[in-house]
Protein backbone atom coordinates (compact mmCIF):
# COMPACT_ATOMS: atom_id res chain seq x y z
CA UNK A 1 0.00 0.00 0.00
CA UNK A 2 3.20 2.52 0.85
CA UNK A 3 4.55 1.66 -2.42
CA UNK A 4 1.18 2.36 -4.48
CA UNK A 5 1.22 6.03 -2.54
CA UNK A 6 5.04 6.88 -3.52
CA UNK A 7 4.19 5.54 -7.18
CA UNK A 8 1.16 7.66 -7.29
CA UNK A 9 2.90 10.83 -5.64
CA UNK A 10 5.52 10.68 -8.24
CA UNK A 11 3.53 10.55 -10.76
CA UNK A 12 1.63 13.71 -9.63
CA UNK A 13 4.90 15.71 -9.51
CA UNK A 14 5.38 14.75 -12.89
CA UNK A 15 2.37 15.57 -14.28
CA UNK A 16 2.25 19.10 -11.89
CA UNK A 17 4.76 21.49 -10.82
CA UNK A 18 5.82 20.82 -7.05
CA UNK A 19 3.94 23.62 -5.22
CA UNK A 20 0.88 22.81 -7.26
CA UNK A 21 0.81 19.00 -6.26
CA UNK A 22 1.70 19.48 -2.86
CA UNK A 23 -1.64 22.14 -2.85
CA UNK A 24 -3.51 18.79 -3.95
CA UNK A 25 -1.80 16.44 -1.67
CA UNK A 26 -2.66 18.81 0.97
CA UNK A 27 -6.41 19.27 0.22
CA UNK A 28 -9.19 17.48 1.17
CA UNK A 29 -9.98 14.80 -1.40
CA UNK A 30 -13.91 15.99 -1.32
CA UNK A 31 -13.63 19.34 -1.99
CA UNK A 32 -12.21 19.26 -5.33
CA UNK A 33 -12.42 23.70 -6.34
CA UNK A 34 -10.62 24.56 -9.03
CA UNK A 35 -6.87 25.36 -8.75
CA UNK A 36 -5.99 28.84 -10.00
CA UNK A 37 -3.43 31.30 -9.47
CA UNK A 38 -2.28 34.68 -10.62
CA UNK A 39 0.91 36.37 -11.74
CA UNK A 40 1.70 40.17 -12.65
CA UNK A 41 5.09 38.74 -14.21
CA UNK A 42 5.79 35.79 -15.92
CA UNK A 43 8.35 34.95 -19.04
CA UNK A 44 6.36 32.42 -21.54
CA UNK A 45 8.88 30.56 -24.09
CA UNK A 46 7.82 28.97 -27.16
CA UNK A 47 9.87 26.40 -28.51
CA UNK A 48 9.03 24.88 -32.48
CA UNK A 49 10.54 22.86 -35.26
CA UNK A 50 9.27 24.29 -37.96
CA UNK A 51 10.73 21.73 -40.37
CA UNK A 52 9.50 18.92 -38.73
CA UNK A 53 6.47 18.27 -40.47
CA UNK A 54 8.89 18.16 -43.42
CA UNK A 55 10.57 15.36 -42.14
CA UNK A 56 7.85 13.67 -40.97
CA UNK A 57 6.55 10.86 -43.26
CA UNK A 58 4.56 7.19 -43.27
CA UNK A 59 6.39 4.32 -44.62
CA UNK A 60 6.90 1.01 -44.73
CA UNK A 61 10.55 1.82 -44.21
CA UNK A 62 10.27 3.71 -41.08
CA UNK A 63 7.43 1.95 -39.30
CA UNK A 64 4.71 4.39 -40.60
CA UNK A 65 6.32 6.91 -38.87
CA UNK A 66 7.12 5.35 -35.49
CA UNK A 67 10.47 6.05 -35.91
CA UNK A 68 10.41 9.87 -36.62
CA UNK A 69 8.17 10.05 -33.39
CA UNK A 70 10.97 8.24 -31.84
CA UNK A 71 13.32 10.39 -33.02
CA UNK A 72 10.67 14.03 -32.07
CA UNK A 73 10.45 12.45 -28.31
CA UNK A 74 14.02 12.06 -28.01
CA UNK A 75 14.81 15.54 -29.31
CA UNK A 76 11.34 16.44 -26.25
CA UNK A 77 13.41 14.57 -23.44
CA UNK A 78 16.71 16.45 -24.05
CA UNK A 79 14.94 19.58 -24.08
CA UNK A 80 13.37 18.08 -20.39
CA UNK A 81 17.07 17.28 -19.40
CA UNK A 82 18.32 20.20 -19.80
CA UNK A 83 15.36 22.07 -17.35
CA UNK A 84 17.05 19.36 -14.91
CA UNK A 85 20.33 21.47 -14.82
CA UNK A 86 20.41 23.38 -11.09
CA UNK A 87 20.50 26.23 -12.94
CA UNK A 88 17.29 26.34 -14.53
CA UNK A 89 15.27 25.08 -11.68
CA UNK A 90 12.85 27.83 -12.00
CA UNK A 91 11.44 27.30 -14.97
CA UNK A 92 8.32 24.90 -15.54
CA UNK A 93 7.50 23.18 -18.64
CA UNK A 94 4.13 23.74 -19.62
CA UNK A 95 3.40 21.28 -22.52
CA UNK A 96 4.49 20.27 -25.96
CA UNK A 97 1.99 21.14 -28.74
CA UNK A 98 3.53 18.54 -31.46
CA UNK A 99 6.62 19.92 -32.21
CA UNK A 100 6.34 23.00 -30.49
CA UNK A 101 8.15 23.15 -26.55
CA UNK A 102 6.13 25.49 -24.40
CA UNK A 103 7.93 26.32 -21.12
CA UNK A 104 7.70 29.20 -18.33
CA UNK A 105 9.31 31.15 -15.44
CA UNK A 106 8.05 32.90 -12.50
CA UNK A 107 5.12 30.76 -11.29
CA UNK A 108 6.78 28.89 -8.39
CA UNK A 109 6.26 30.52 -5.23
CA UNK A 110 8.40 32.02 -3.14
CA UNK A 111 8.19 31.45 0.88
CA UNK A 112 10.30 31.64 4.36
CA UNK A 113 14.27 32.87 3.98
CA UNK A 114 14.33 31.81 0.22
CA UNK A 115 14.45 35.57 -1.58
CA UNK A 116 12.09 36.79 -4.58
CA UNK A 117 14.23 36.68 -7.72
CA UNK A 118 13.07 40.08 -9.98
CA UNK A 119 11.62 39.29 -13.04
CA UNK A 120 15.23 40.35 -15.02
CA UNK A 121 16.90 37.30 -13.27
CA UNK A 122 13.87 35.25 -14.18
CA UNK A 123 13.74 36.23 -17.94
CA UNK A 124 17.66 36.14 -18.12
CA UNK A 125 17.01 32.15 -17.06
CA UNK A 126 14.92 31.44 -19.35
CA UNK A 127 16.94 33.31 -22.17
CA UNK A 128 19.67 31.59 -21.12
CA UNK A 129 17.66 27.85 -21.62
CA UNK A 130 16.51 29.14 -25.34
CA UNK A 131 20.24 29.43 -26.29
CA UNK A 132 21.15 26.18 -24.89
CA UNK A 133 18.19 24.35 -26.94
CA UNK A 134 20.03 25.45 -29.46
CA UNK A 135 22.85 23.21 -28.81
CA UNK A 136 21.12 20.54 -27.75
CA UNK A 137 19.21 20.76 -31.46
CA UNK A 138 22.70 21.23 -32.77
CA UNK A 139 24.01 17.94 -31.36
CA UNK A 140 20.93 16.09 -31.92
CA UNK A 141 21.34 17.01 -35.70
CA UNK A 142 25.12 15.84 -36.06
CA UNK A 143 23.95 12.24 -34.41
CA UNK A 144 21.45 11.83 -36.60
CA UNK A 145 22.23 13.57 -39.60
CA UNK A 146 19.49 15.95 -39.57
CA UNK A 147 18.79 19.61 -40.48
CA UNK A 148 16.07 20.39 -37.60
CA UNK A 149 16.19 23.79 -36.98
CA UNK A 150 14.65 25.98 -33.88
CA UNK A 151 12.59 29.08 -33.89
CA UNK A 152 11.79 30.41 -30.56
CA UNK A 153 9.49 33.38 -28.90
CA UNK A 154 9.59 35.10 -25.67
CA UNK A 155 7.00 37.72 -23.76
CA UNK A 156 6.60 38.41 -20.28
CA UNK A 157 3.18 39.98 -18.79
CA UNK A 158 0.67 38.82 -16.69
CA UNK A 159 -1.30 35.34 -16.52
CA UNK A 160 -3.43 32.72 -15.10
CA UNK A 161 -2.11 29.59 -14.35
CA UNK A 162 -4.55 26.54 -13.34
CA UNK A 163 -5.17 22.95 -13.68
CA UNK A 164 -7.95 21.58 -15.85
CA UNK A 165 -10.27 18.42 -15.90
CA UNK A 166 -10.81 15.49 -13.08
CA UNK A 167 -9.13 13.08 -15.19
CA UNK A 168 -5.49 12.82 -16.64
CA UNK A 169 -5.33 17.26 -15.19
CA UNK A 170 -3.89 19.40 -17.26
CA UNK A 171 -1.53 22.14 -15.84
CA UNK A 172 -1.87 24.75 -17.95
CA UNK A 173 -1.30 29.08 -18.06
CA UNK A 174 -3.44 31.97 -19.70
CA UNK A 175 -3.67 35.02 -21.02
CA UNK A 176 -2.28 37.84 -23.81
CA UNK A 177 0.91 37.23 -22.61
CA UNK A 178 0.66 33.55 -23.48
CA UNK A 179 -1.21 34.58 -26.87
CA UNK A 180 1.33 37.16 -27.94
CA UNK A 181 4.67 34.41 -26.63
CA UNK A 182 2.99 32.26 -29.01
CA UNK A 183 3.17 34.80 -31.86
CA UNK A 184 6.35 35.57 -31.29
CA UNK A 185 7.44 32.06 -32.42
CA UNK A 186 4.75 31.95 -34.80
CA UNK A 187 6.26 35.28 -36.62
CA UNK A 188 9.63 34.74 -35.77
CA UNK A 189 12.69 33.37 -38.28
CA UNK A 190 14.26 30.09 -38.08
CA UNK A 191 17.46 29.66 -36.03
CA UNK A 192 16.35 32.76 -34.40
CA UNK A 193 15.04 33.89 -30.83
CA UNK A 194 12.46 36.90 -31.19
CA UNK A 195 11.69 38.67 -27.94
CA UNK A 196 8.81 41.80 -27.40
CA UNK A 197 9.47 45.15 -26.73
CA UNK A 198 9.15 44.48 -23.17
CA UNK A 199 11.34 41.38 -22.88
CA UNK A 200 13.99 43.30 -24.33
CA UNK A 201 13.79 46.52 -21.93
CA UNK A 202 14.05 44.15 -19.05
CA UNK A 203 17.33 42.26 -20.65
CA UNK A 204 18.57 45.21 -22.17
CA UNK A 205 21.15 45.79 -18.83
CA UNK A 206 22.10 42.23 -18.87
CA UNK A 207 24.57 40.31 -20.81
CA UNK A 208 23.26 39.85 -24.32
CA UNK A 209 23.49 40.66 -27.54
CA UNK A 210 19.99 42.59 -29.38
CA UNK A 211 19.28 43.34 -32.91
CA UNK A 212 16.20 45.39 -33.47
CA UNK A 213 13.85 43.66 -36.34
CA UNK A 214 11.34 46.00 -36.35
CA UNK A 215 7.63 46.18 -36.17
CA UNK A 216 5.66 42.82 -37.14
CA UNK A 217 2.33 42.30 -37.96
CA UNK A 218 0.76 40.18 -34.80
CA UNK A 219 -2.94 38.84 -35.54
CA UNK A 220 -4.75 40.77 -32.88
CA UNK A 221 -2.20 43.16 -31.50
CA UNK A 222 -0.85 44.96 -35.13
CA UNK A 223 2.02 46.16 -35.49
CA UNK A 224 4.27 45.56 -32.88
CA UNK A 225 8.47 46.13 -32.47
CA UNK A 226 10.21 43.40 -31.60
CA UNK A 227 13.96 42.14 -31.54
CA UNK A 228 16.05 39.24 -31.91
CA UNK A 229 17.77 37.81 -29.16
CA UNK A 230 21.38 37.07 -30.99
CA UNK A 231 23.51 35.91 -28.24
CA UNK A 232 25.66 36.09 -24.72
CA UNK A 233 28.13 38.85 -24.29
CA UNK A 234 31.00 38.56 -22.04
CA UNK A 235 29.33 41.83 -20.19
CA UNK A 236 31.87 44.33 -22.47
CA UNK A 237 30.28 43.30 -25.73
CA UNK A 238 31.68 40.55 -27.13
CA UNK A 239 29.87 37.80 -27.80
CA UNK A 240 30.66 34.36 -25.81
CA UNK A 241 27.77 32.59 -27.36
CA UNK A 242 25.75 33.24 -30.94
CA UNK A 243 22.42 32.27 -32.40
CA UNK A 244 24.70 32.89 -36.00
CA UNK A 245 22.52 31.18 -38.94
CA UNK A 246 25.99 29.87 -40.25
CA UNK A 247 26.79 28.20 -37.00
CA UNK A 248 28.32 24.78 -37.64
CA UNK A 249 26.32 21.59 -36.97
CA UNK A 250 28.44 19.45 -34.76
CA UNK A 251 28.81 18.18 -30.75
CA UNK A 252 28.38 21.43 -29.33
CA UNK A 253 29.60 20.88 -26.04
CA UNK A 254 26.69 20.74 -24.12
CA UNK A 255 29.57 20.14 -21.23
CA UNK A 256 30.66 23.46 -21.69
CA UNK A 257 28.31 25.28 -19.68
CA UNK A 258 27.29 22.15 -17.58
CA UNK A 259 28.73 22.90 -14.10
CA UNK A 260 29.02 26.79 -15.15
CA UNK A 261 26.59 28.62 -14.32
CA UNK A 262 25.94 31.53 -16.93
CA UNK A 263 26.55 35.21 -16.01
CA UNK A 264 23.45 36.48 -13.80
CA UNK A 265 21.62 39.79 -14.67
CA UNK A 266 22.15 42.79 -12.85
CA UNK A 267 19.78 43.82 -10.28
CA UNK A 268 17.82 46.81 -11.06
CA UNK A 269 19.67 50.11 -11.11
CA UNK A 270 23.31 48.27 -11.61
CA UNK A 271 24.84 49.49 -14.71
CA UNK A 272 26.28 46.61 -17.41
CA UNK A 273 27.20 47.19 -20.99
CA UNK A 274 24.87 44.95 -22.74
CA UNK A 275 27.03 44.76 -26.71
CA UNK A 276 25.39 47.40 -29.24
CA UNK A 277 22.68 49.90 -28.70
CA UNK A 278 19.31 47.94 -30.39
CA UNK A 279 19.19 50.98 -32.97
CA UNK A 280 22.99 51.57 -34.03
CA UNK A 281 24.47 51.54 -37.34
CA UNK A 282 24.20 48.06 -39.29
CA UNK A 283 21.86 46.65 -36.35
CA UNK A 284 18.91 47.24 -37.16
CA UNK A 285 16.93 44.31 -39.25
CA UNK A 286 13.67 44.90 -40.88
CA UNK A 287 10.34 42.88 -40.68
CA UNK A 288 10.99 42.41 -44.55
CA UNK A 289 15.18 41.35 -44.69
CA UNK A 290 14.43 39.31 -41.67
CA UNK A 291 11.69 37.50 -43.52
CA UNK A 292 13.96 37.19 -46.53
CA UNK A 293 16.50 35.19 -44.58
CA UNK A 294 13.79 32.70 -42.53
Amino acid sequence: MEKVKLDNRRILFNLLPAHVAQHFLMSNPRNMDLYYQSYSQVGVMFASIPNFNDFYIELDGNNMGVECLRLLNEIIADFDELMEKDFYKDIEKIKTIGSTYMAAVGLAPTSGTKAKKSISSHLSTLADFAIEMFDVLDEINYQSYNDFVLRVGINVGPVVAGVIGARRPQYDIWGNTVNVASRMDSTGVQGRIQVTEEVHRLLRRCPYHFVCRGKVSVKGKGEMLTYFLEGRTDGNGSQIRSLGLDRKMGPYGRAGLQGRRPPVCPMPGVSVRAGLPPHSPGQYLSSAAAGKEA
